[in-house]
């Protein structure tokens, strides 16, 4: 996991998302690889989460020595040298990118953003990405990098960075992510040495980000809560985990009642914290526009 913004930016809501990790994936070792988060004020944040006994830190990464010897390196050499072009994107954004992958090619294990509710666990997964859309047929048309599951060393990570350091490009958004990881699936899909798997989009991205509005919103009536109690049974069931697309959804409330309300409620593992979400942020919102 990365966090490149401020420490104060580190809300509840992403608090609540790892406690869904825990609940459901205790035994789990938690890095978070952050400059901002590896302070008193981070750890603050995380120590809940340790009194309870779970494995979770934050660590400011070296980047020169994670990316050393991978074709990440070069390409932050000429980053750090003015050389490259660093575009109009925010280039931590960007960072966030190649750290994950260089990250897991180094390390191995599970990436995963910061706006997921995980309602599983992740033990039996090894070598997979998750598909955001597919069409008629079933076959995927877009992957996602916000969740990916690969082993240390593994030559699809490896494509990906030099993806990465060779197509870069700072001013169009998803072209060193999403797309990014599209593309090289998409050219080595037929190569027996790549062995991984591509889920659908169930798995991780059960709602796209049009879609996902009405899963933060208290139930108006009756079908409208017959609706949220049938998708938080379908989503226990079927989902390992539901990406929010903080992109879109980071203004909203999380309302009493919702379908992410009762999923963060049914995965807490701190749950004084977790029944106060909805009145927490309802007080913040008010506080925004006053």
């Amino acid at each position: 996991m990365t966090w490149i913004a401020p420490v104060d930016s580190y809300r509840e809501r992403q608090f609540f998302g790892l406690e869904t990790l825990f609940q459901t994936n205790p035994q789990s070792c938690l890095i978070i690889l952050s400059k901002s988060m590896d302070s008193v004020h981070g750890d603050k944040i995380l120590e809940p989460l340790i009194g309870c006994g779970f494995r979770v830190s934050a660590v400011a990464p070296d980047l020169w020595d994670l990316f050393k010897n991978t074709p990440a390196e070069s390409w932050f050499h000429d980053i750090r040298n003015g050389t490259r072009d660093p575009g109009v994107i925010p280039l931590a954004q960007n960072l966030s990118n190649l750290i994950r992958l260089a990250a897991l090619y180094k390390y191995g294990g599970v990436y995963l953003d910061t706006d997921f509710v995980i309602l599983k666990d992740f033990s039996v997964l090894r070598n997979v990405i998750g598909a955001q859309s597919v069409d008629n047929k079933g076959n995927w048309t877009r992957l996602n990098n916000a969740l990916l599951v690969f082993d240390r060393a593994h030559p699809l990570v490896y494509k990906f960075m030099e993806e990465f350091a060779s197509t870069f490009d700072g001013n169009r958004w998803g072209h060193n992510g999403p797309y990014l990881v599209s593309r090289v699936a998409d050219r080595v899909a037929t190569g027996e040495e790549f062995n991984f798997t591509v889920l659908p989009p169930v798995a991780f991205y059960p709602v796209d980000w049009i879609r996902i509005a009405r899963y933060f919103t208290h139930p108006g009536d009756a079908a409208h809560s017959k609706w949220a109690f049938d998708k938080v049974r379908q989503l226990n069931k079927r989902s390992y985990g539901v990406h929010l697309w903080n992109r879109e959804t980071g203004r909203f409330r999380i309302e009493e009642g919702s379908v992410i309300d009762r999923l963060l409620k049914d995965h807490c593992v701190i749950c004084s914290r977790a029944t106060s979400i909805s009145s927490n942020e309802r007080v913040q919102s008010q506080q925004n526009l006053s």
